[in-house]
């Protein structure tokens, strides 16, 4: 996968001087708003995504940077950390850390989807969280395989099929974040061709048969979209050589 391009930082922009700027472009509107998604407020400016990335791009690329705002503890200054960090330069090591400070799931699927997925310790990191006790850590290993569904146009169909064996194993988990982040890597492997389709479909089919009240939810609600005939339809068009 392409590595995004390091721009030069700003003269001046540190931790101390970003952290003022999310003082000053705080709303308590938007802070109160984030609890309606389930985002804890109590350490948060109210910054909508927008203009974090707006902010980001303006600062650039830097590992430095993005390892003091992640430590501020701040949720704009971590999601911030996750635009702005040089993926090149981020440790397995690093990644670990972060995880385990995982404490919702939209700093979770910004890691995941913004910076985590074009390291070279993706995939390893699927792996090994997959077996991880805590809900936001543990959703971080699907997060992180369907962002890579997505995102990875080398990979081929072997890693996504050990995924799918992942997912099977933590379809059972109950709790709301983790279930739904599998639920969406299934579906995801299953949109990537038509082989991993049918693969997805097969432990879909397992699941929506299980006794299970959250397996048969995450199997069933994947064999929606699966197995559907637009999907199959999508996938024919994909596989067709170009004219």
């Amino acid at each position: 996968m392409p590595k995004p391009e390091a721009k030069p930082r700003p003269a001046g922009a540190d931790v101390a001087s970003v952290i003022a700027w999310l003082k000053r472009n705080g709303s308590a509107k938007v802070r109160d708003g984030m609890v309606r998604f389930a985002i804890p407020s109590e350490k948060a400016f109210g910054i909508s995504v927008a203009a974090l990335r707006i902010e980001a791009k303006r600062l650039g690329r830097s590992h430095e940077l993005a390892a003091g705002l992640w430590a501020s503890g701040w949720y704009e200054a971590r999601m911030l950390a996750c635009f702005v960090d040089d993926p090149a330069q981020v440790s397995a090591a690093q990644m670990d850390r972060w995880c385990r400070d995982f404490d919702n799931w939209a700093i979770v699927d910004t890691a995941c989807f913004a910076l985590f997925d074009v390291t070279p310790h993706a995939w390893s990191k699927v792996t090994a969280w997959a077996g991880k006790h805590a809900e936001f850590e543990k959703r971080a290993s699907f997060a992180l395989l369907w962002s890579l569904s997505v995102h990875d146009k080398t990979a081929g169909d072997a890693p996504f099929i050990d995924g799918l064996k992942l997912i099977e194993q933590a379809a059972a988990d109950p709790r709301n974040f983790v279930k739904k982040a599998v639920n969406m890597a299934l579906r995801a492997v299953g949109k990537r061709n038509a082989a991993l389709n049918a693969a997805a479909i097969e432990t879909a089919t397992r699941l929506d048969a299980s006794r299970d009240a959250t397996a048969h939810w995450v199997g069933k609600h994947a064999l929606t979209e699966l197995a559907s005939p637009a999907m199959t339809a999508r996938l024919a068009k994909r596989a067709r050589p170009p004219r």
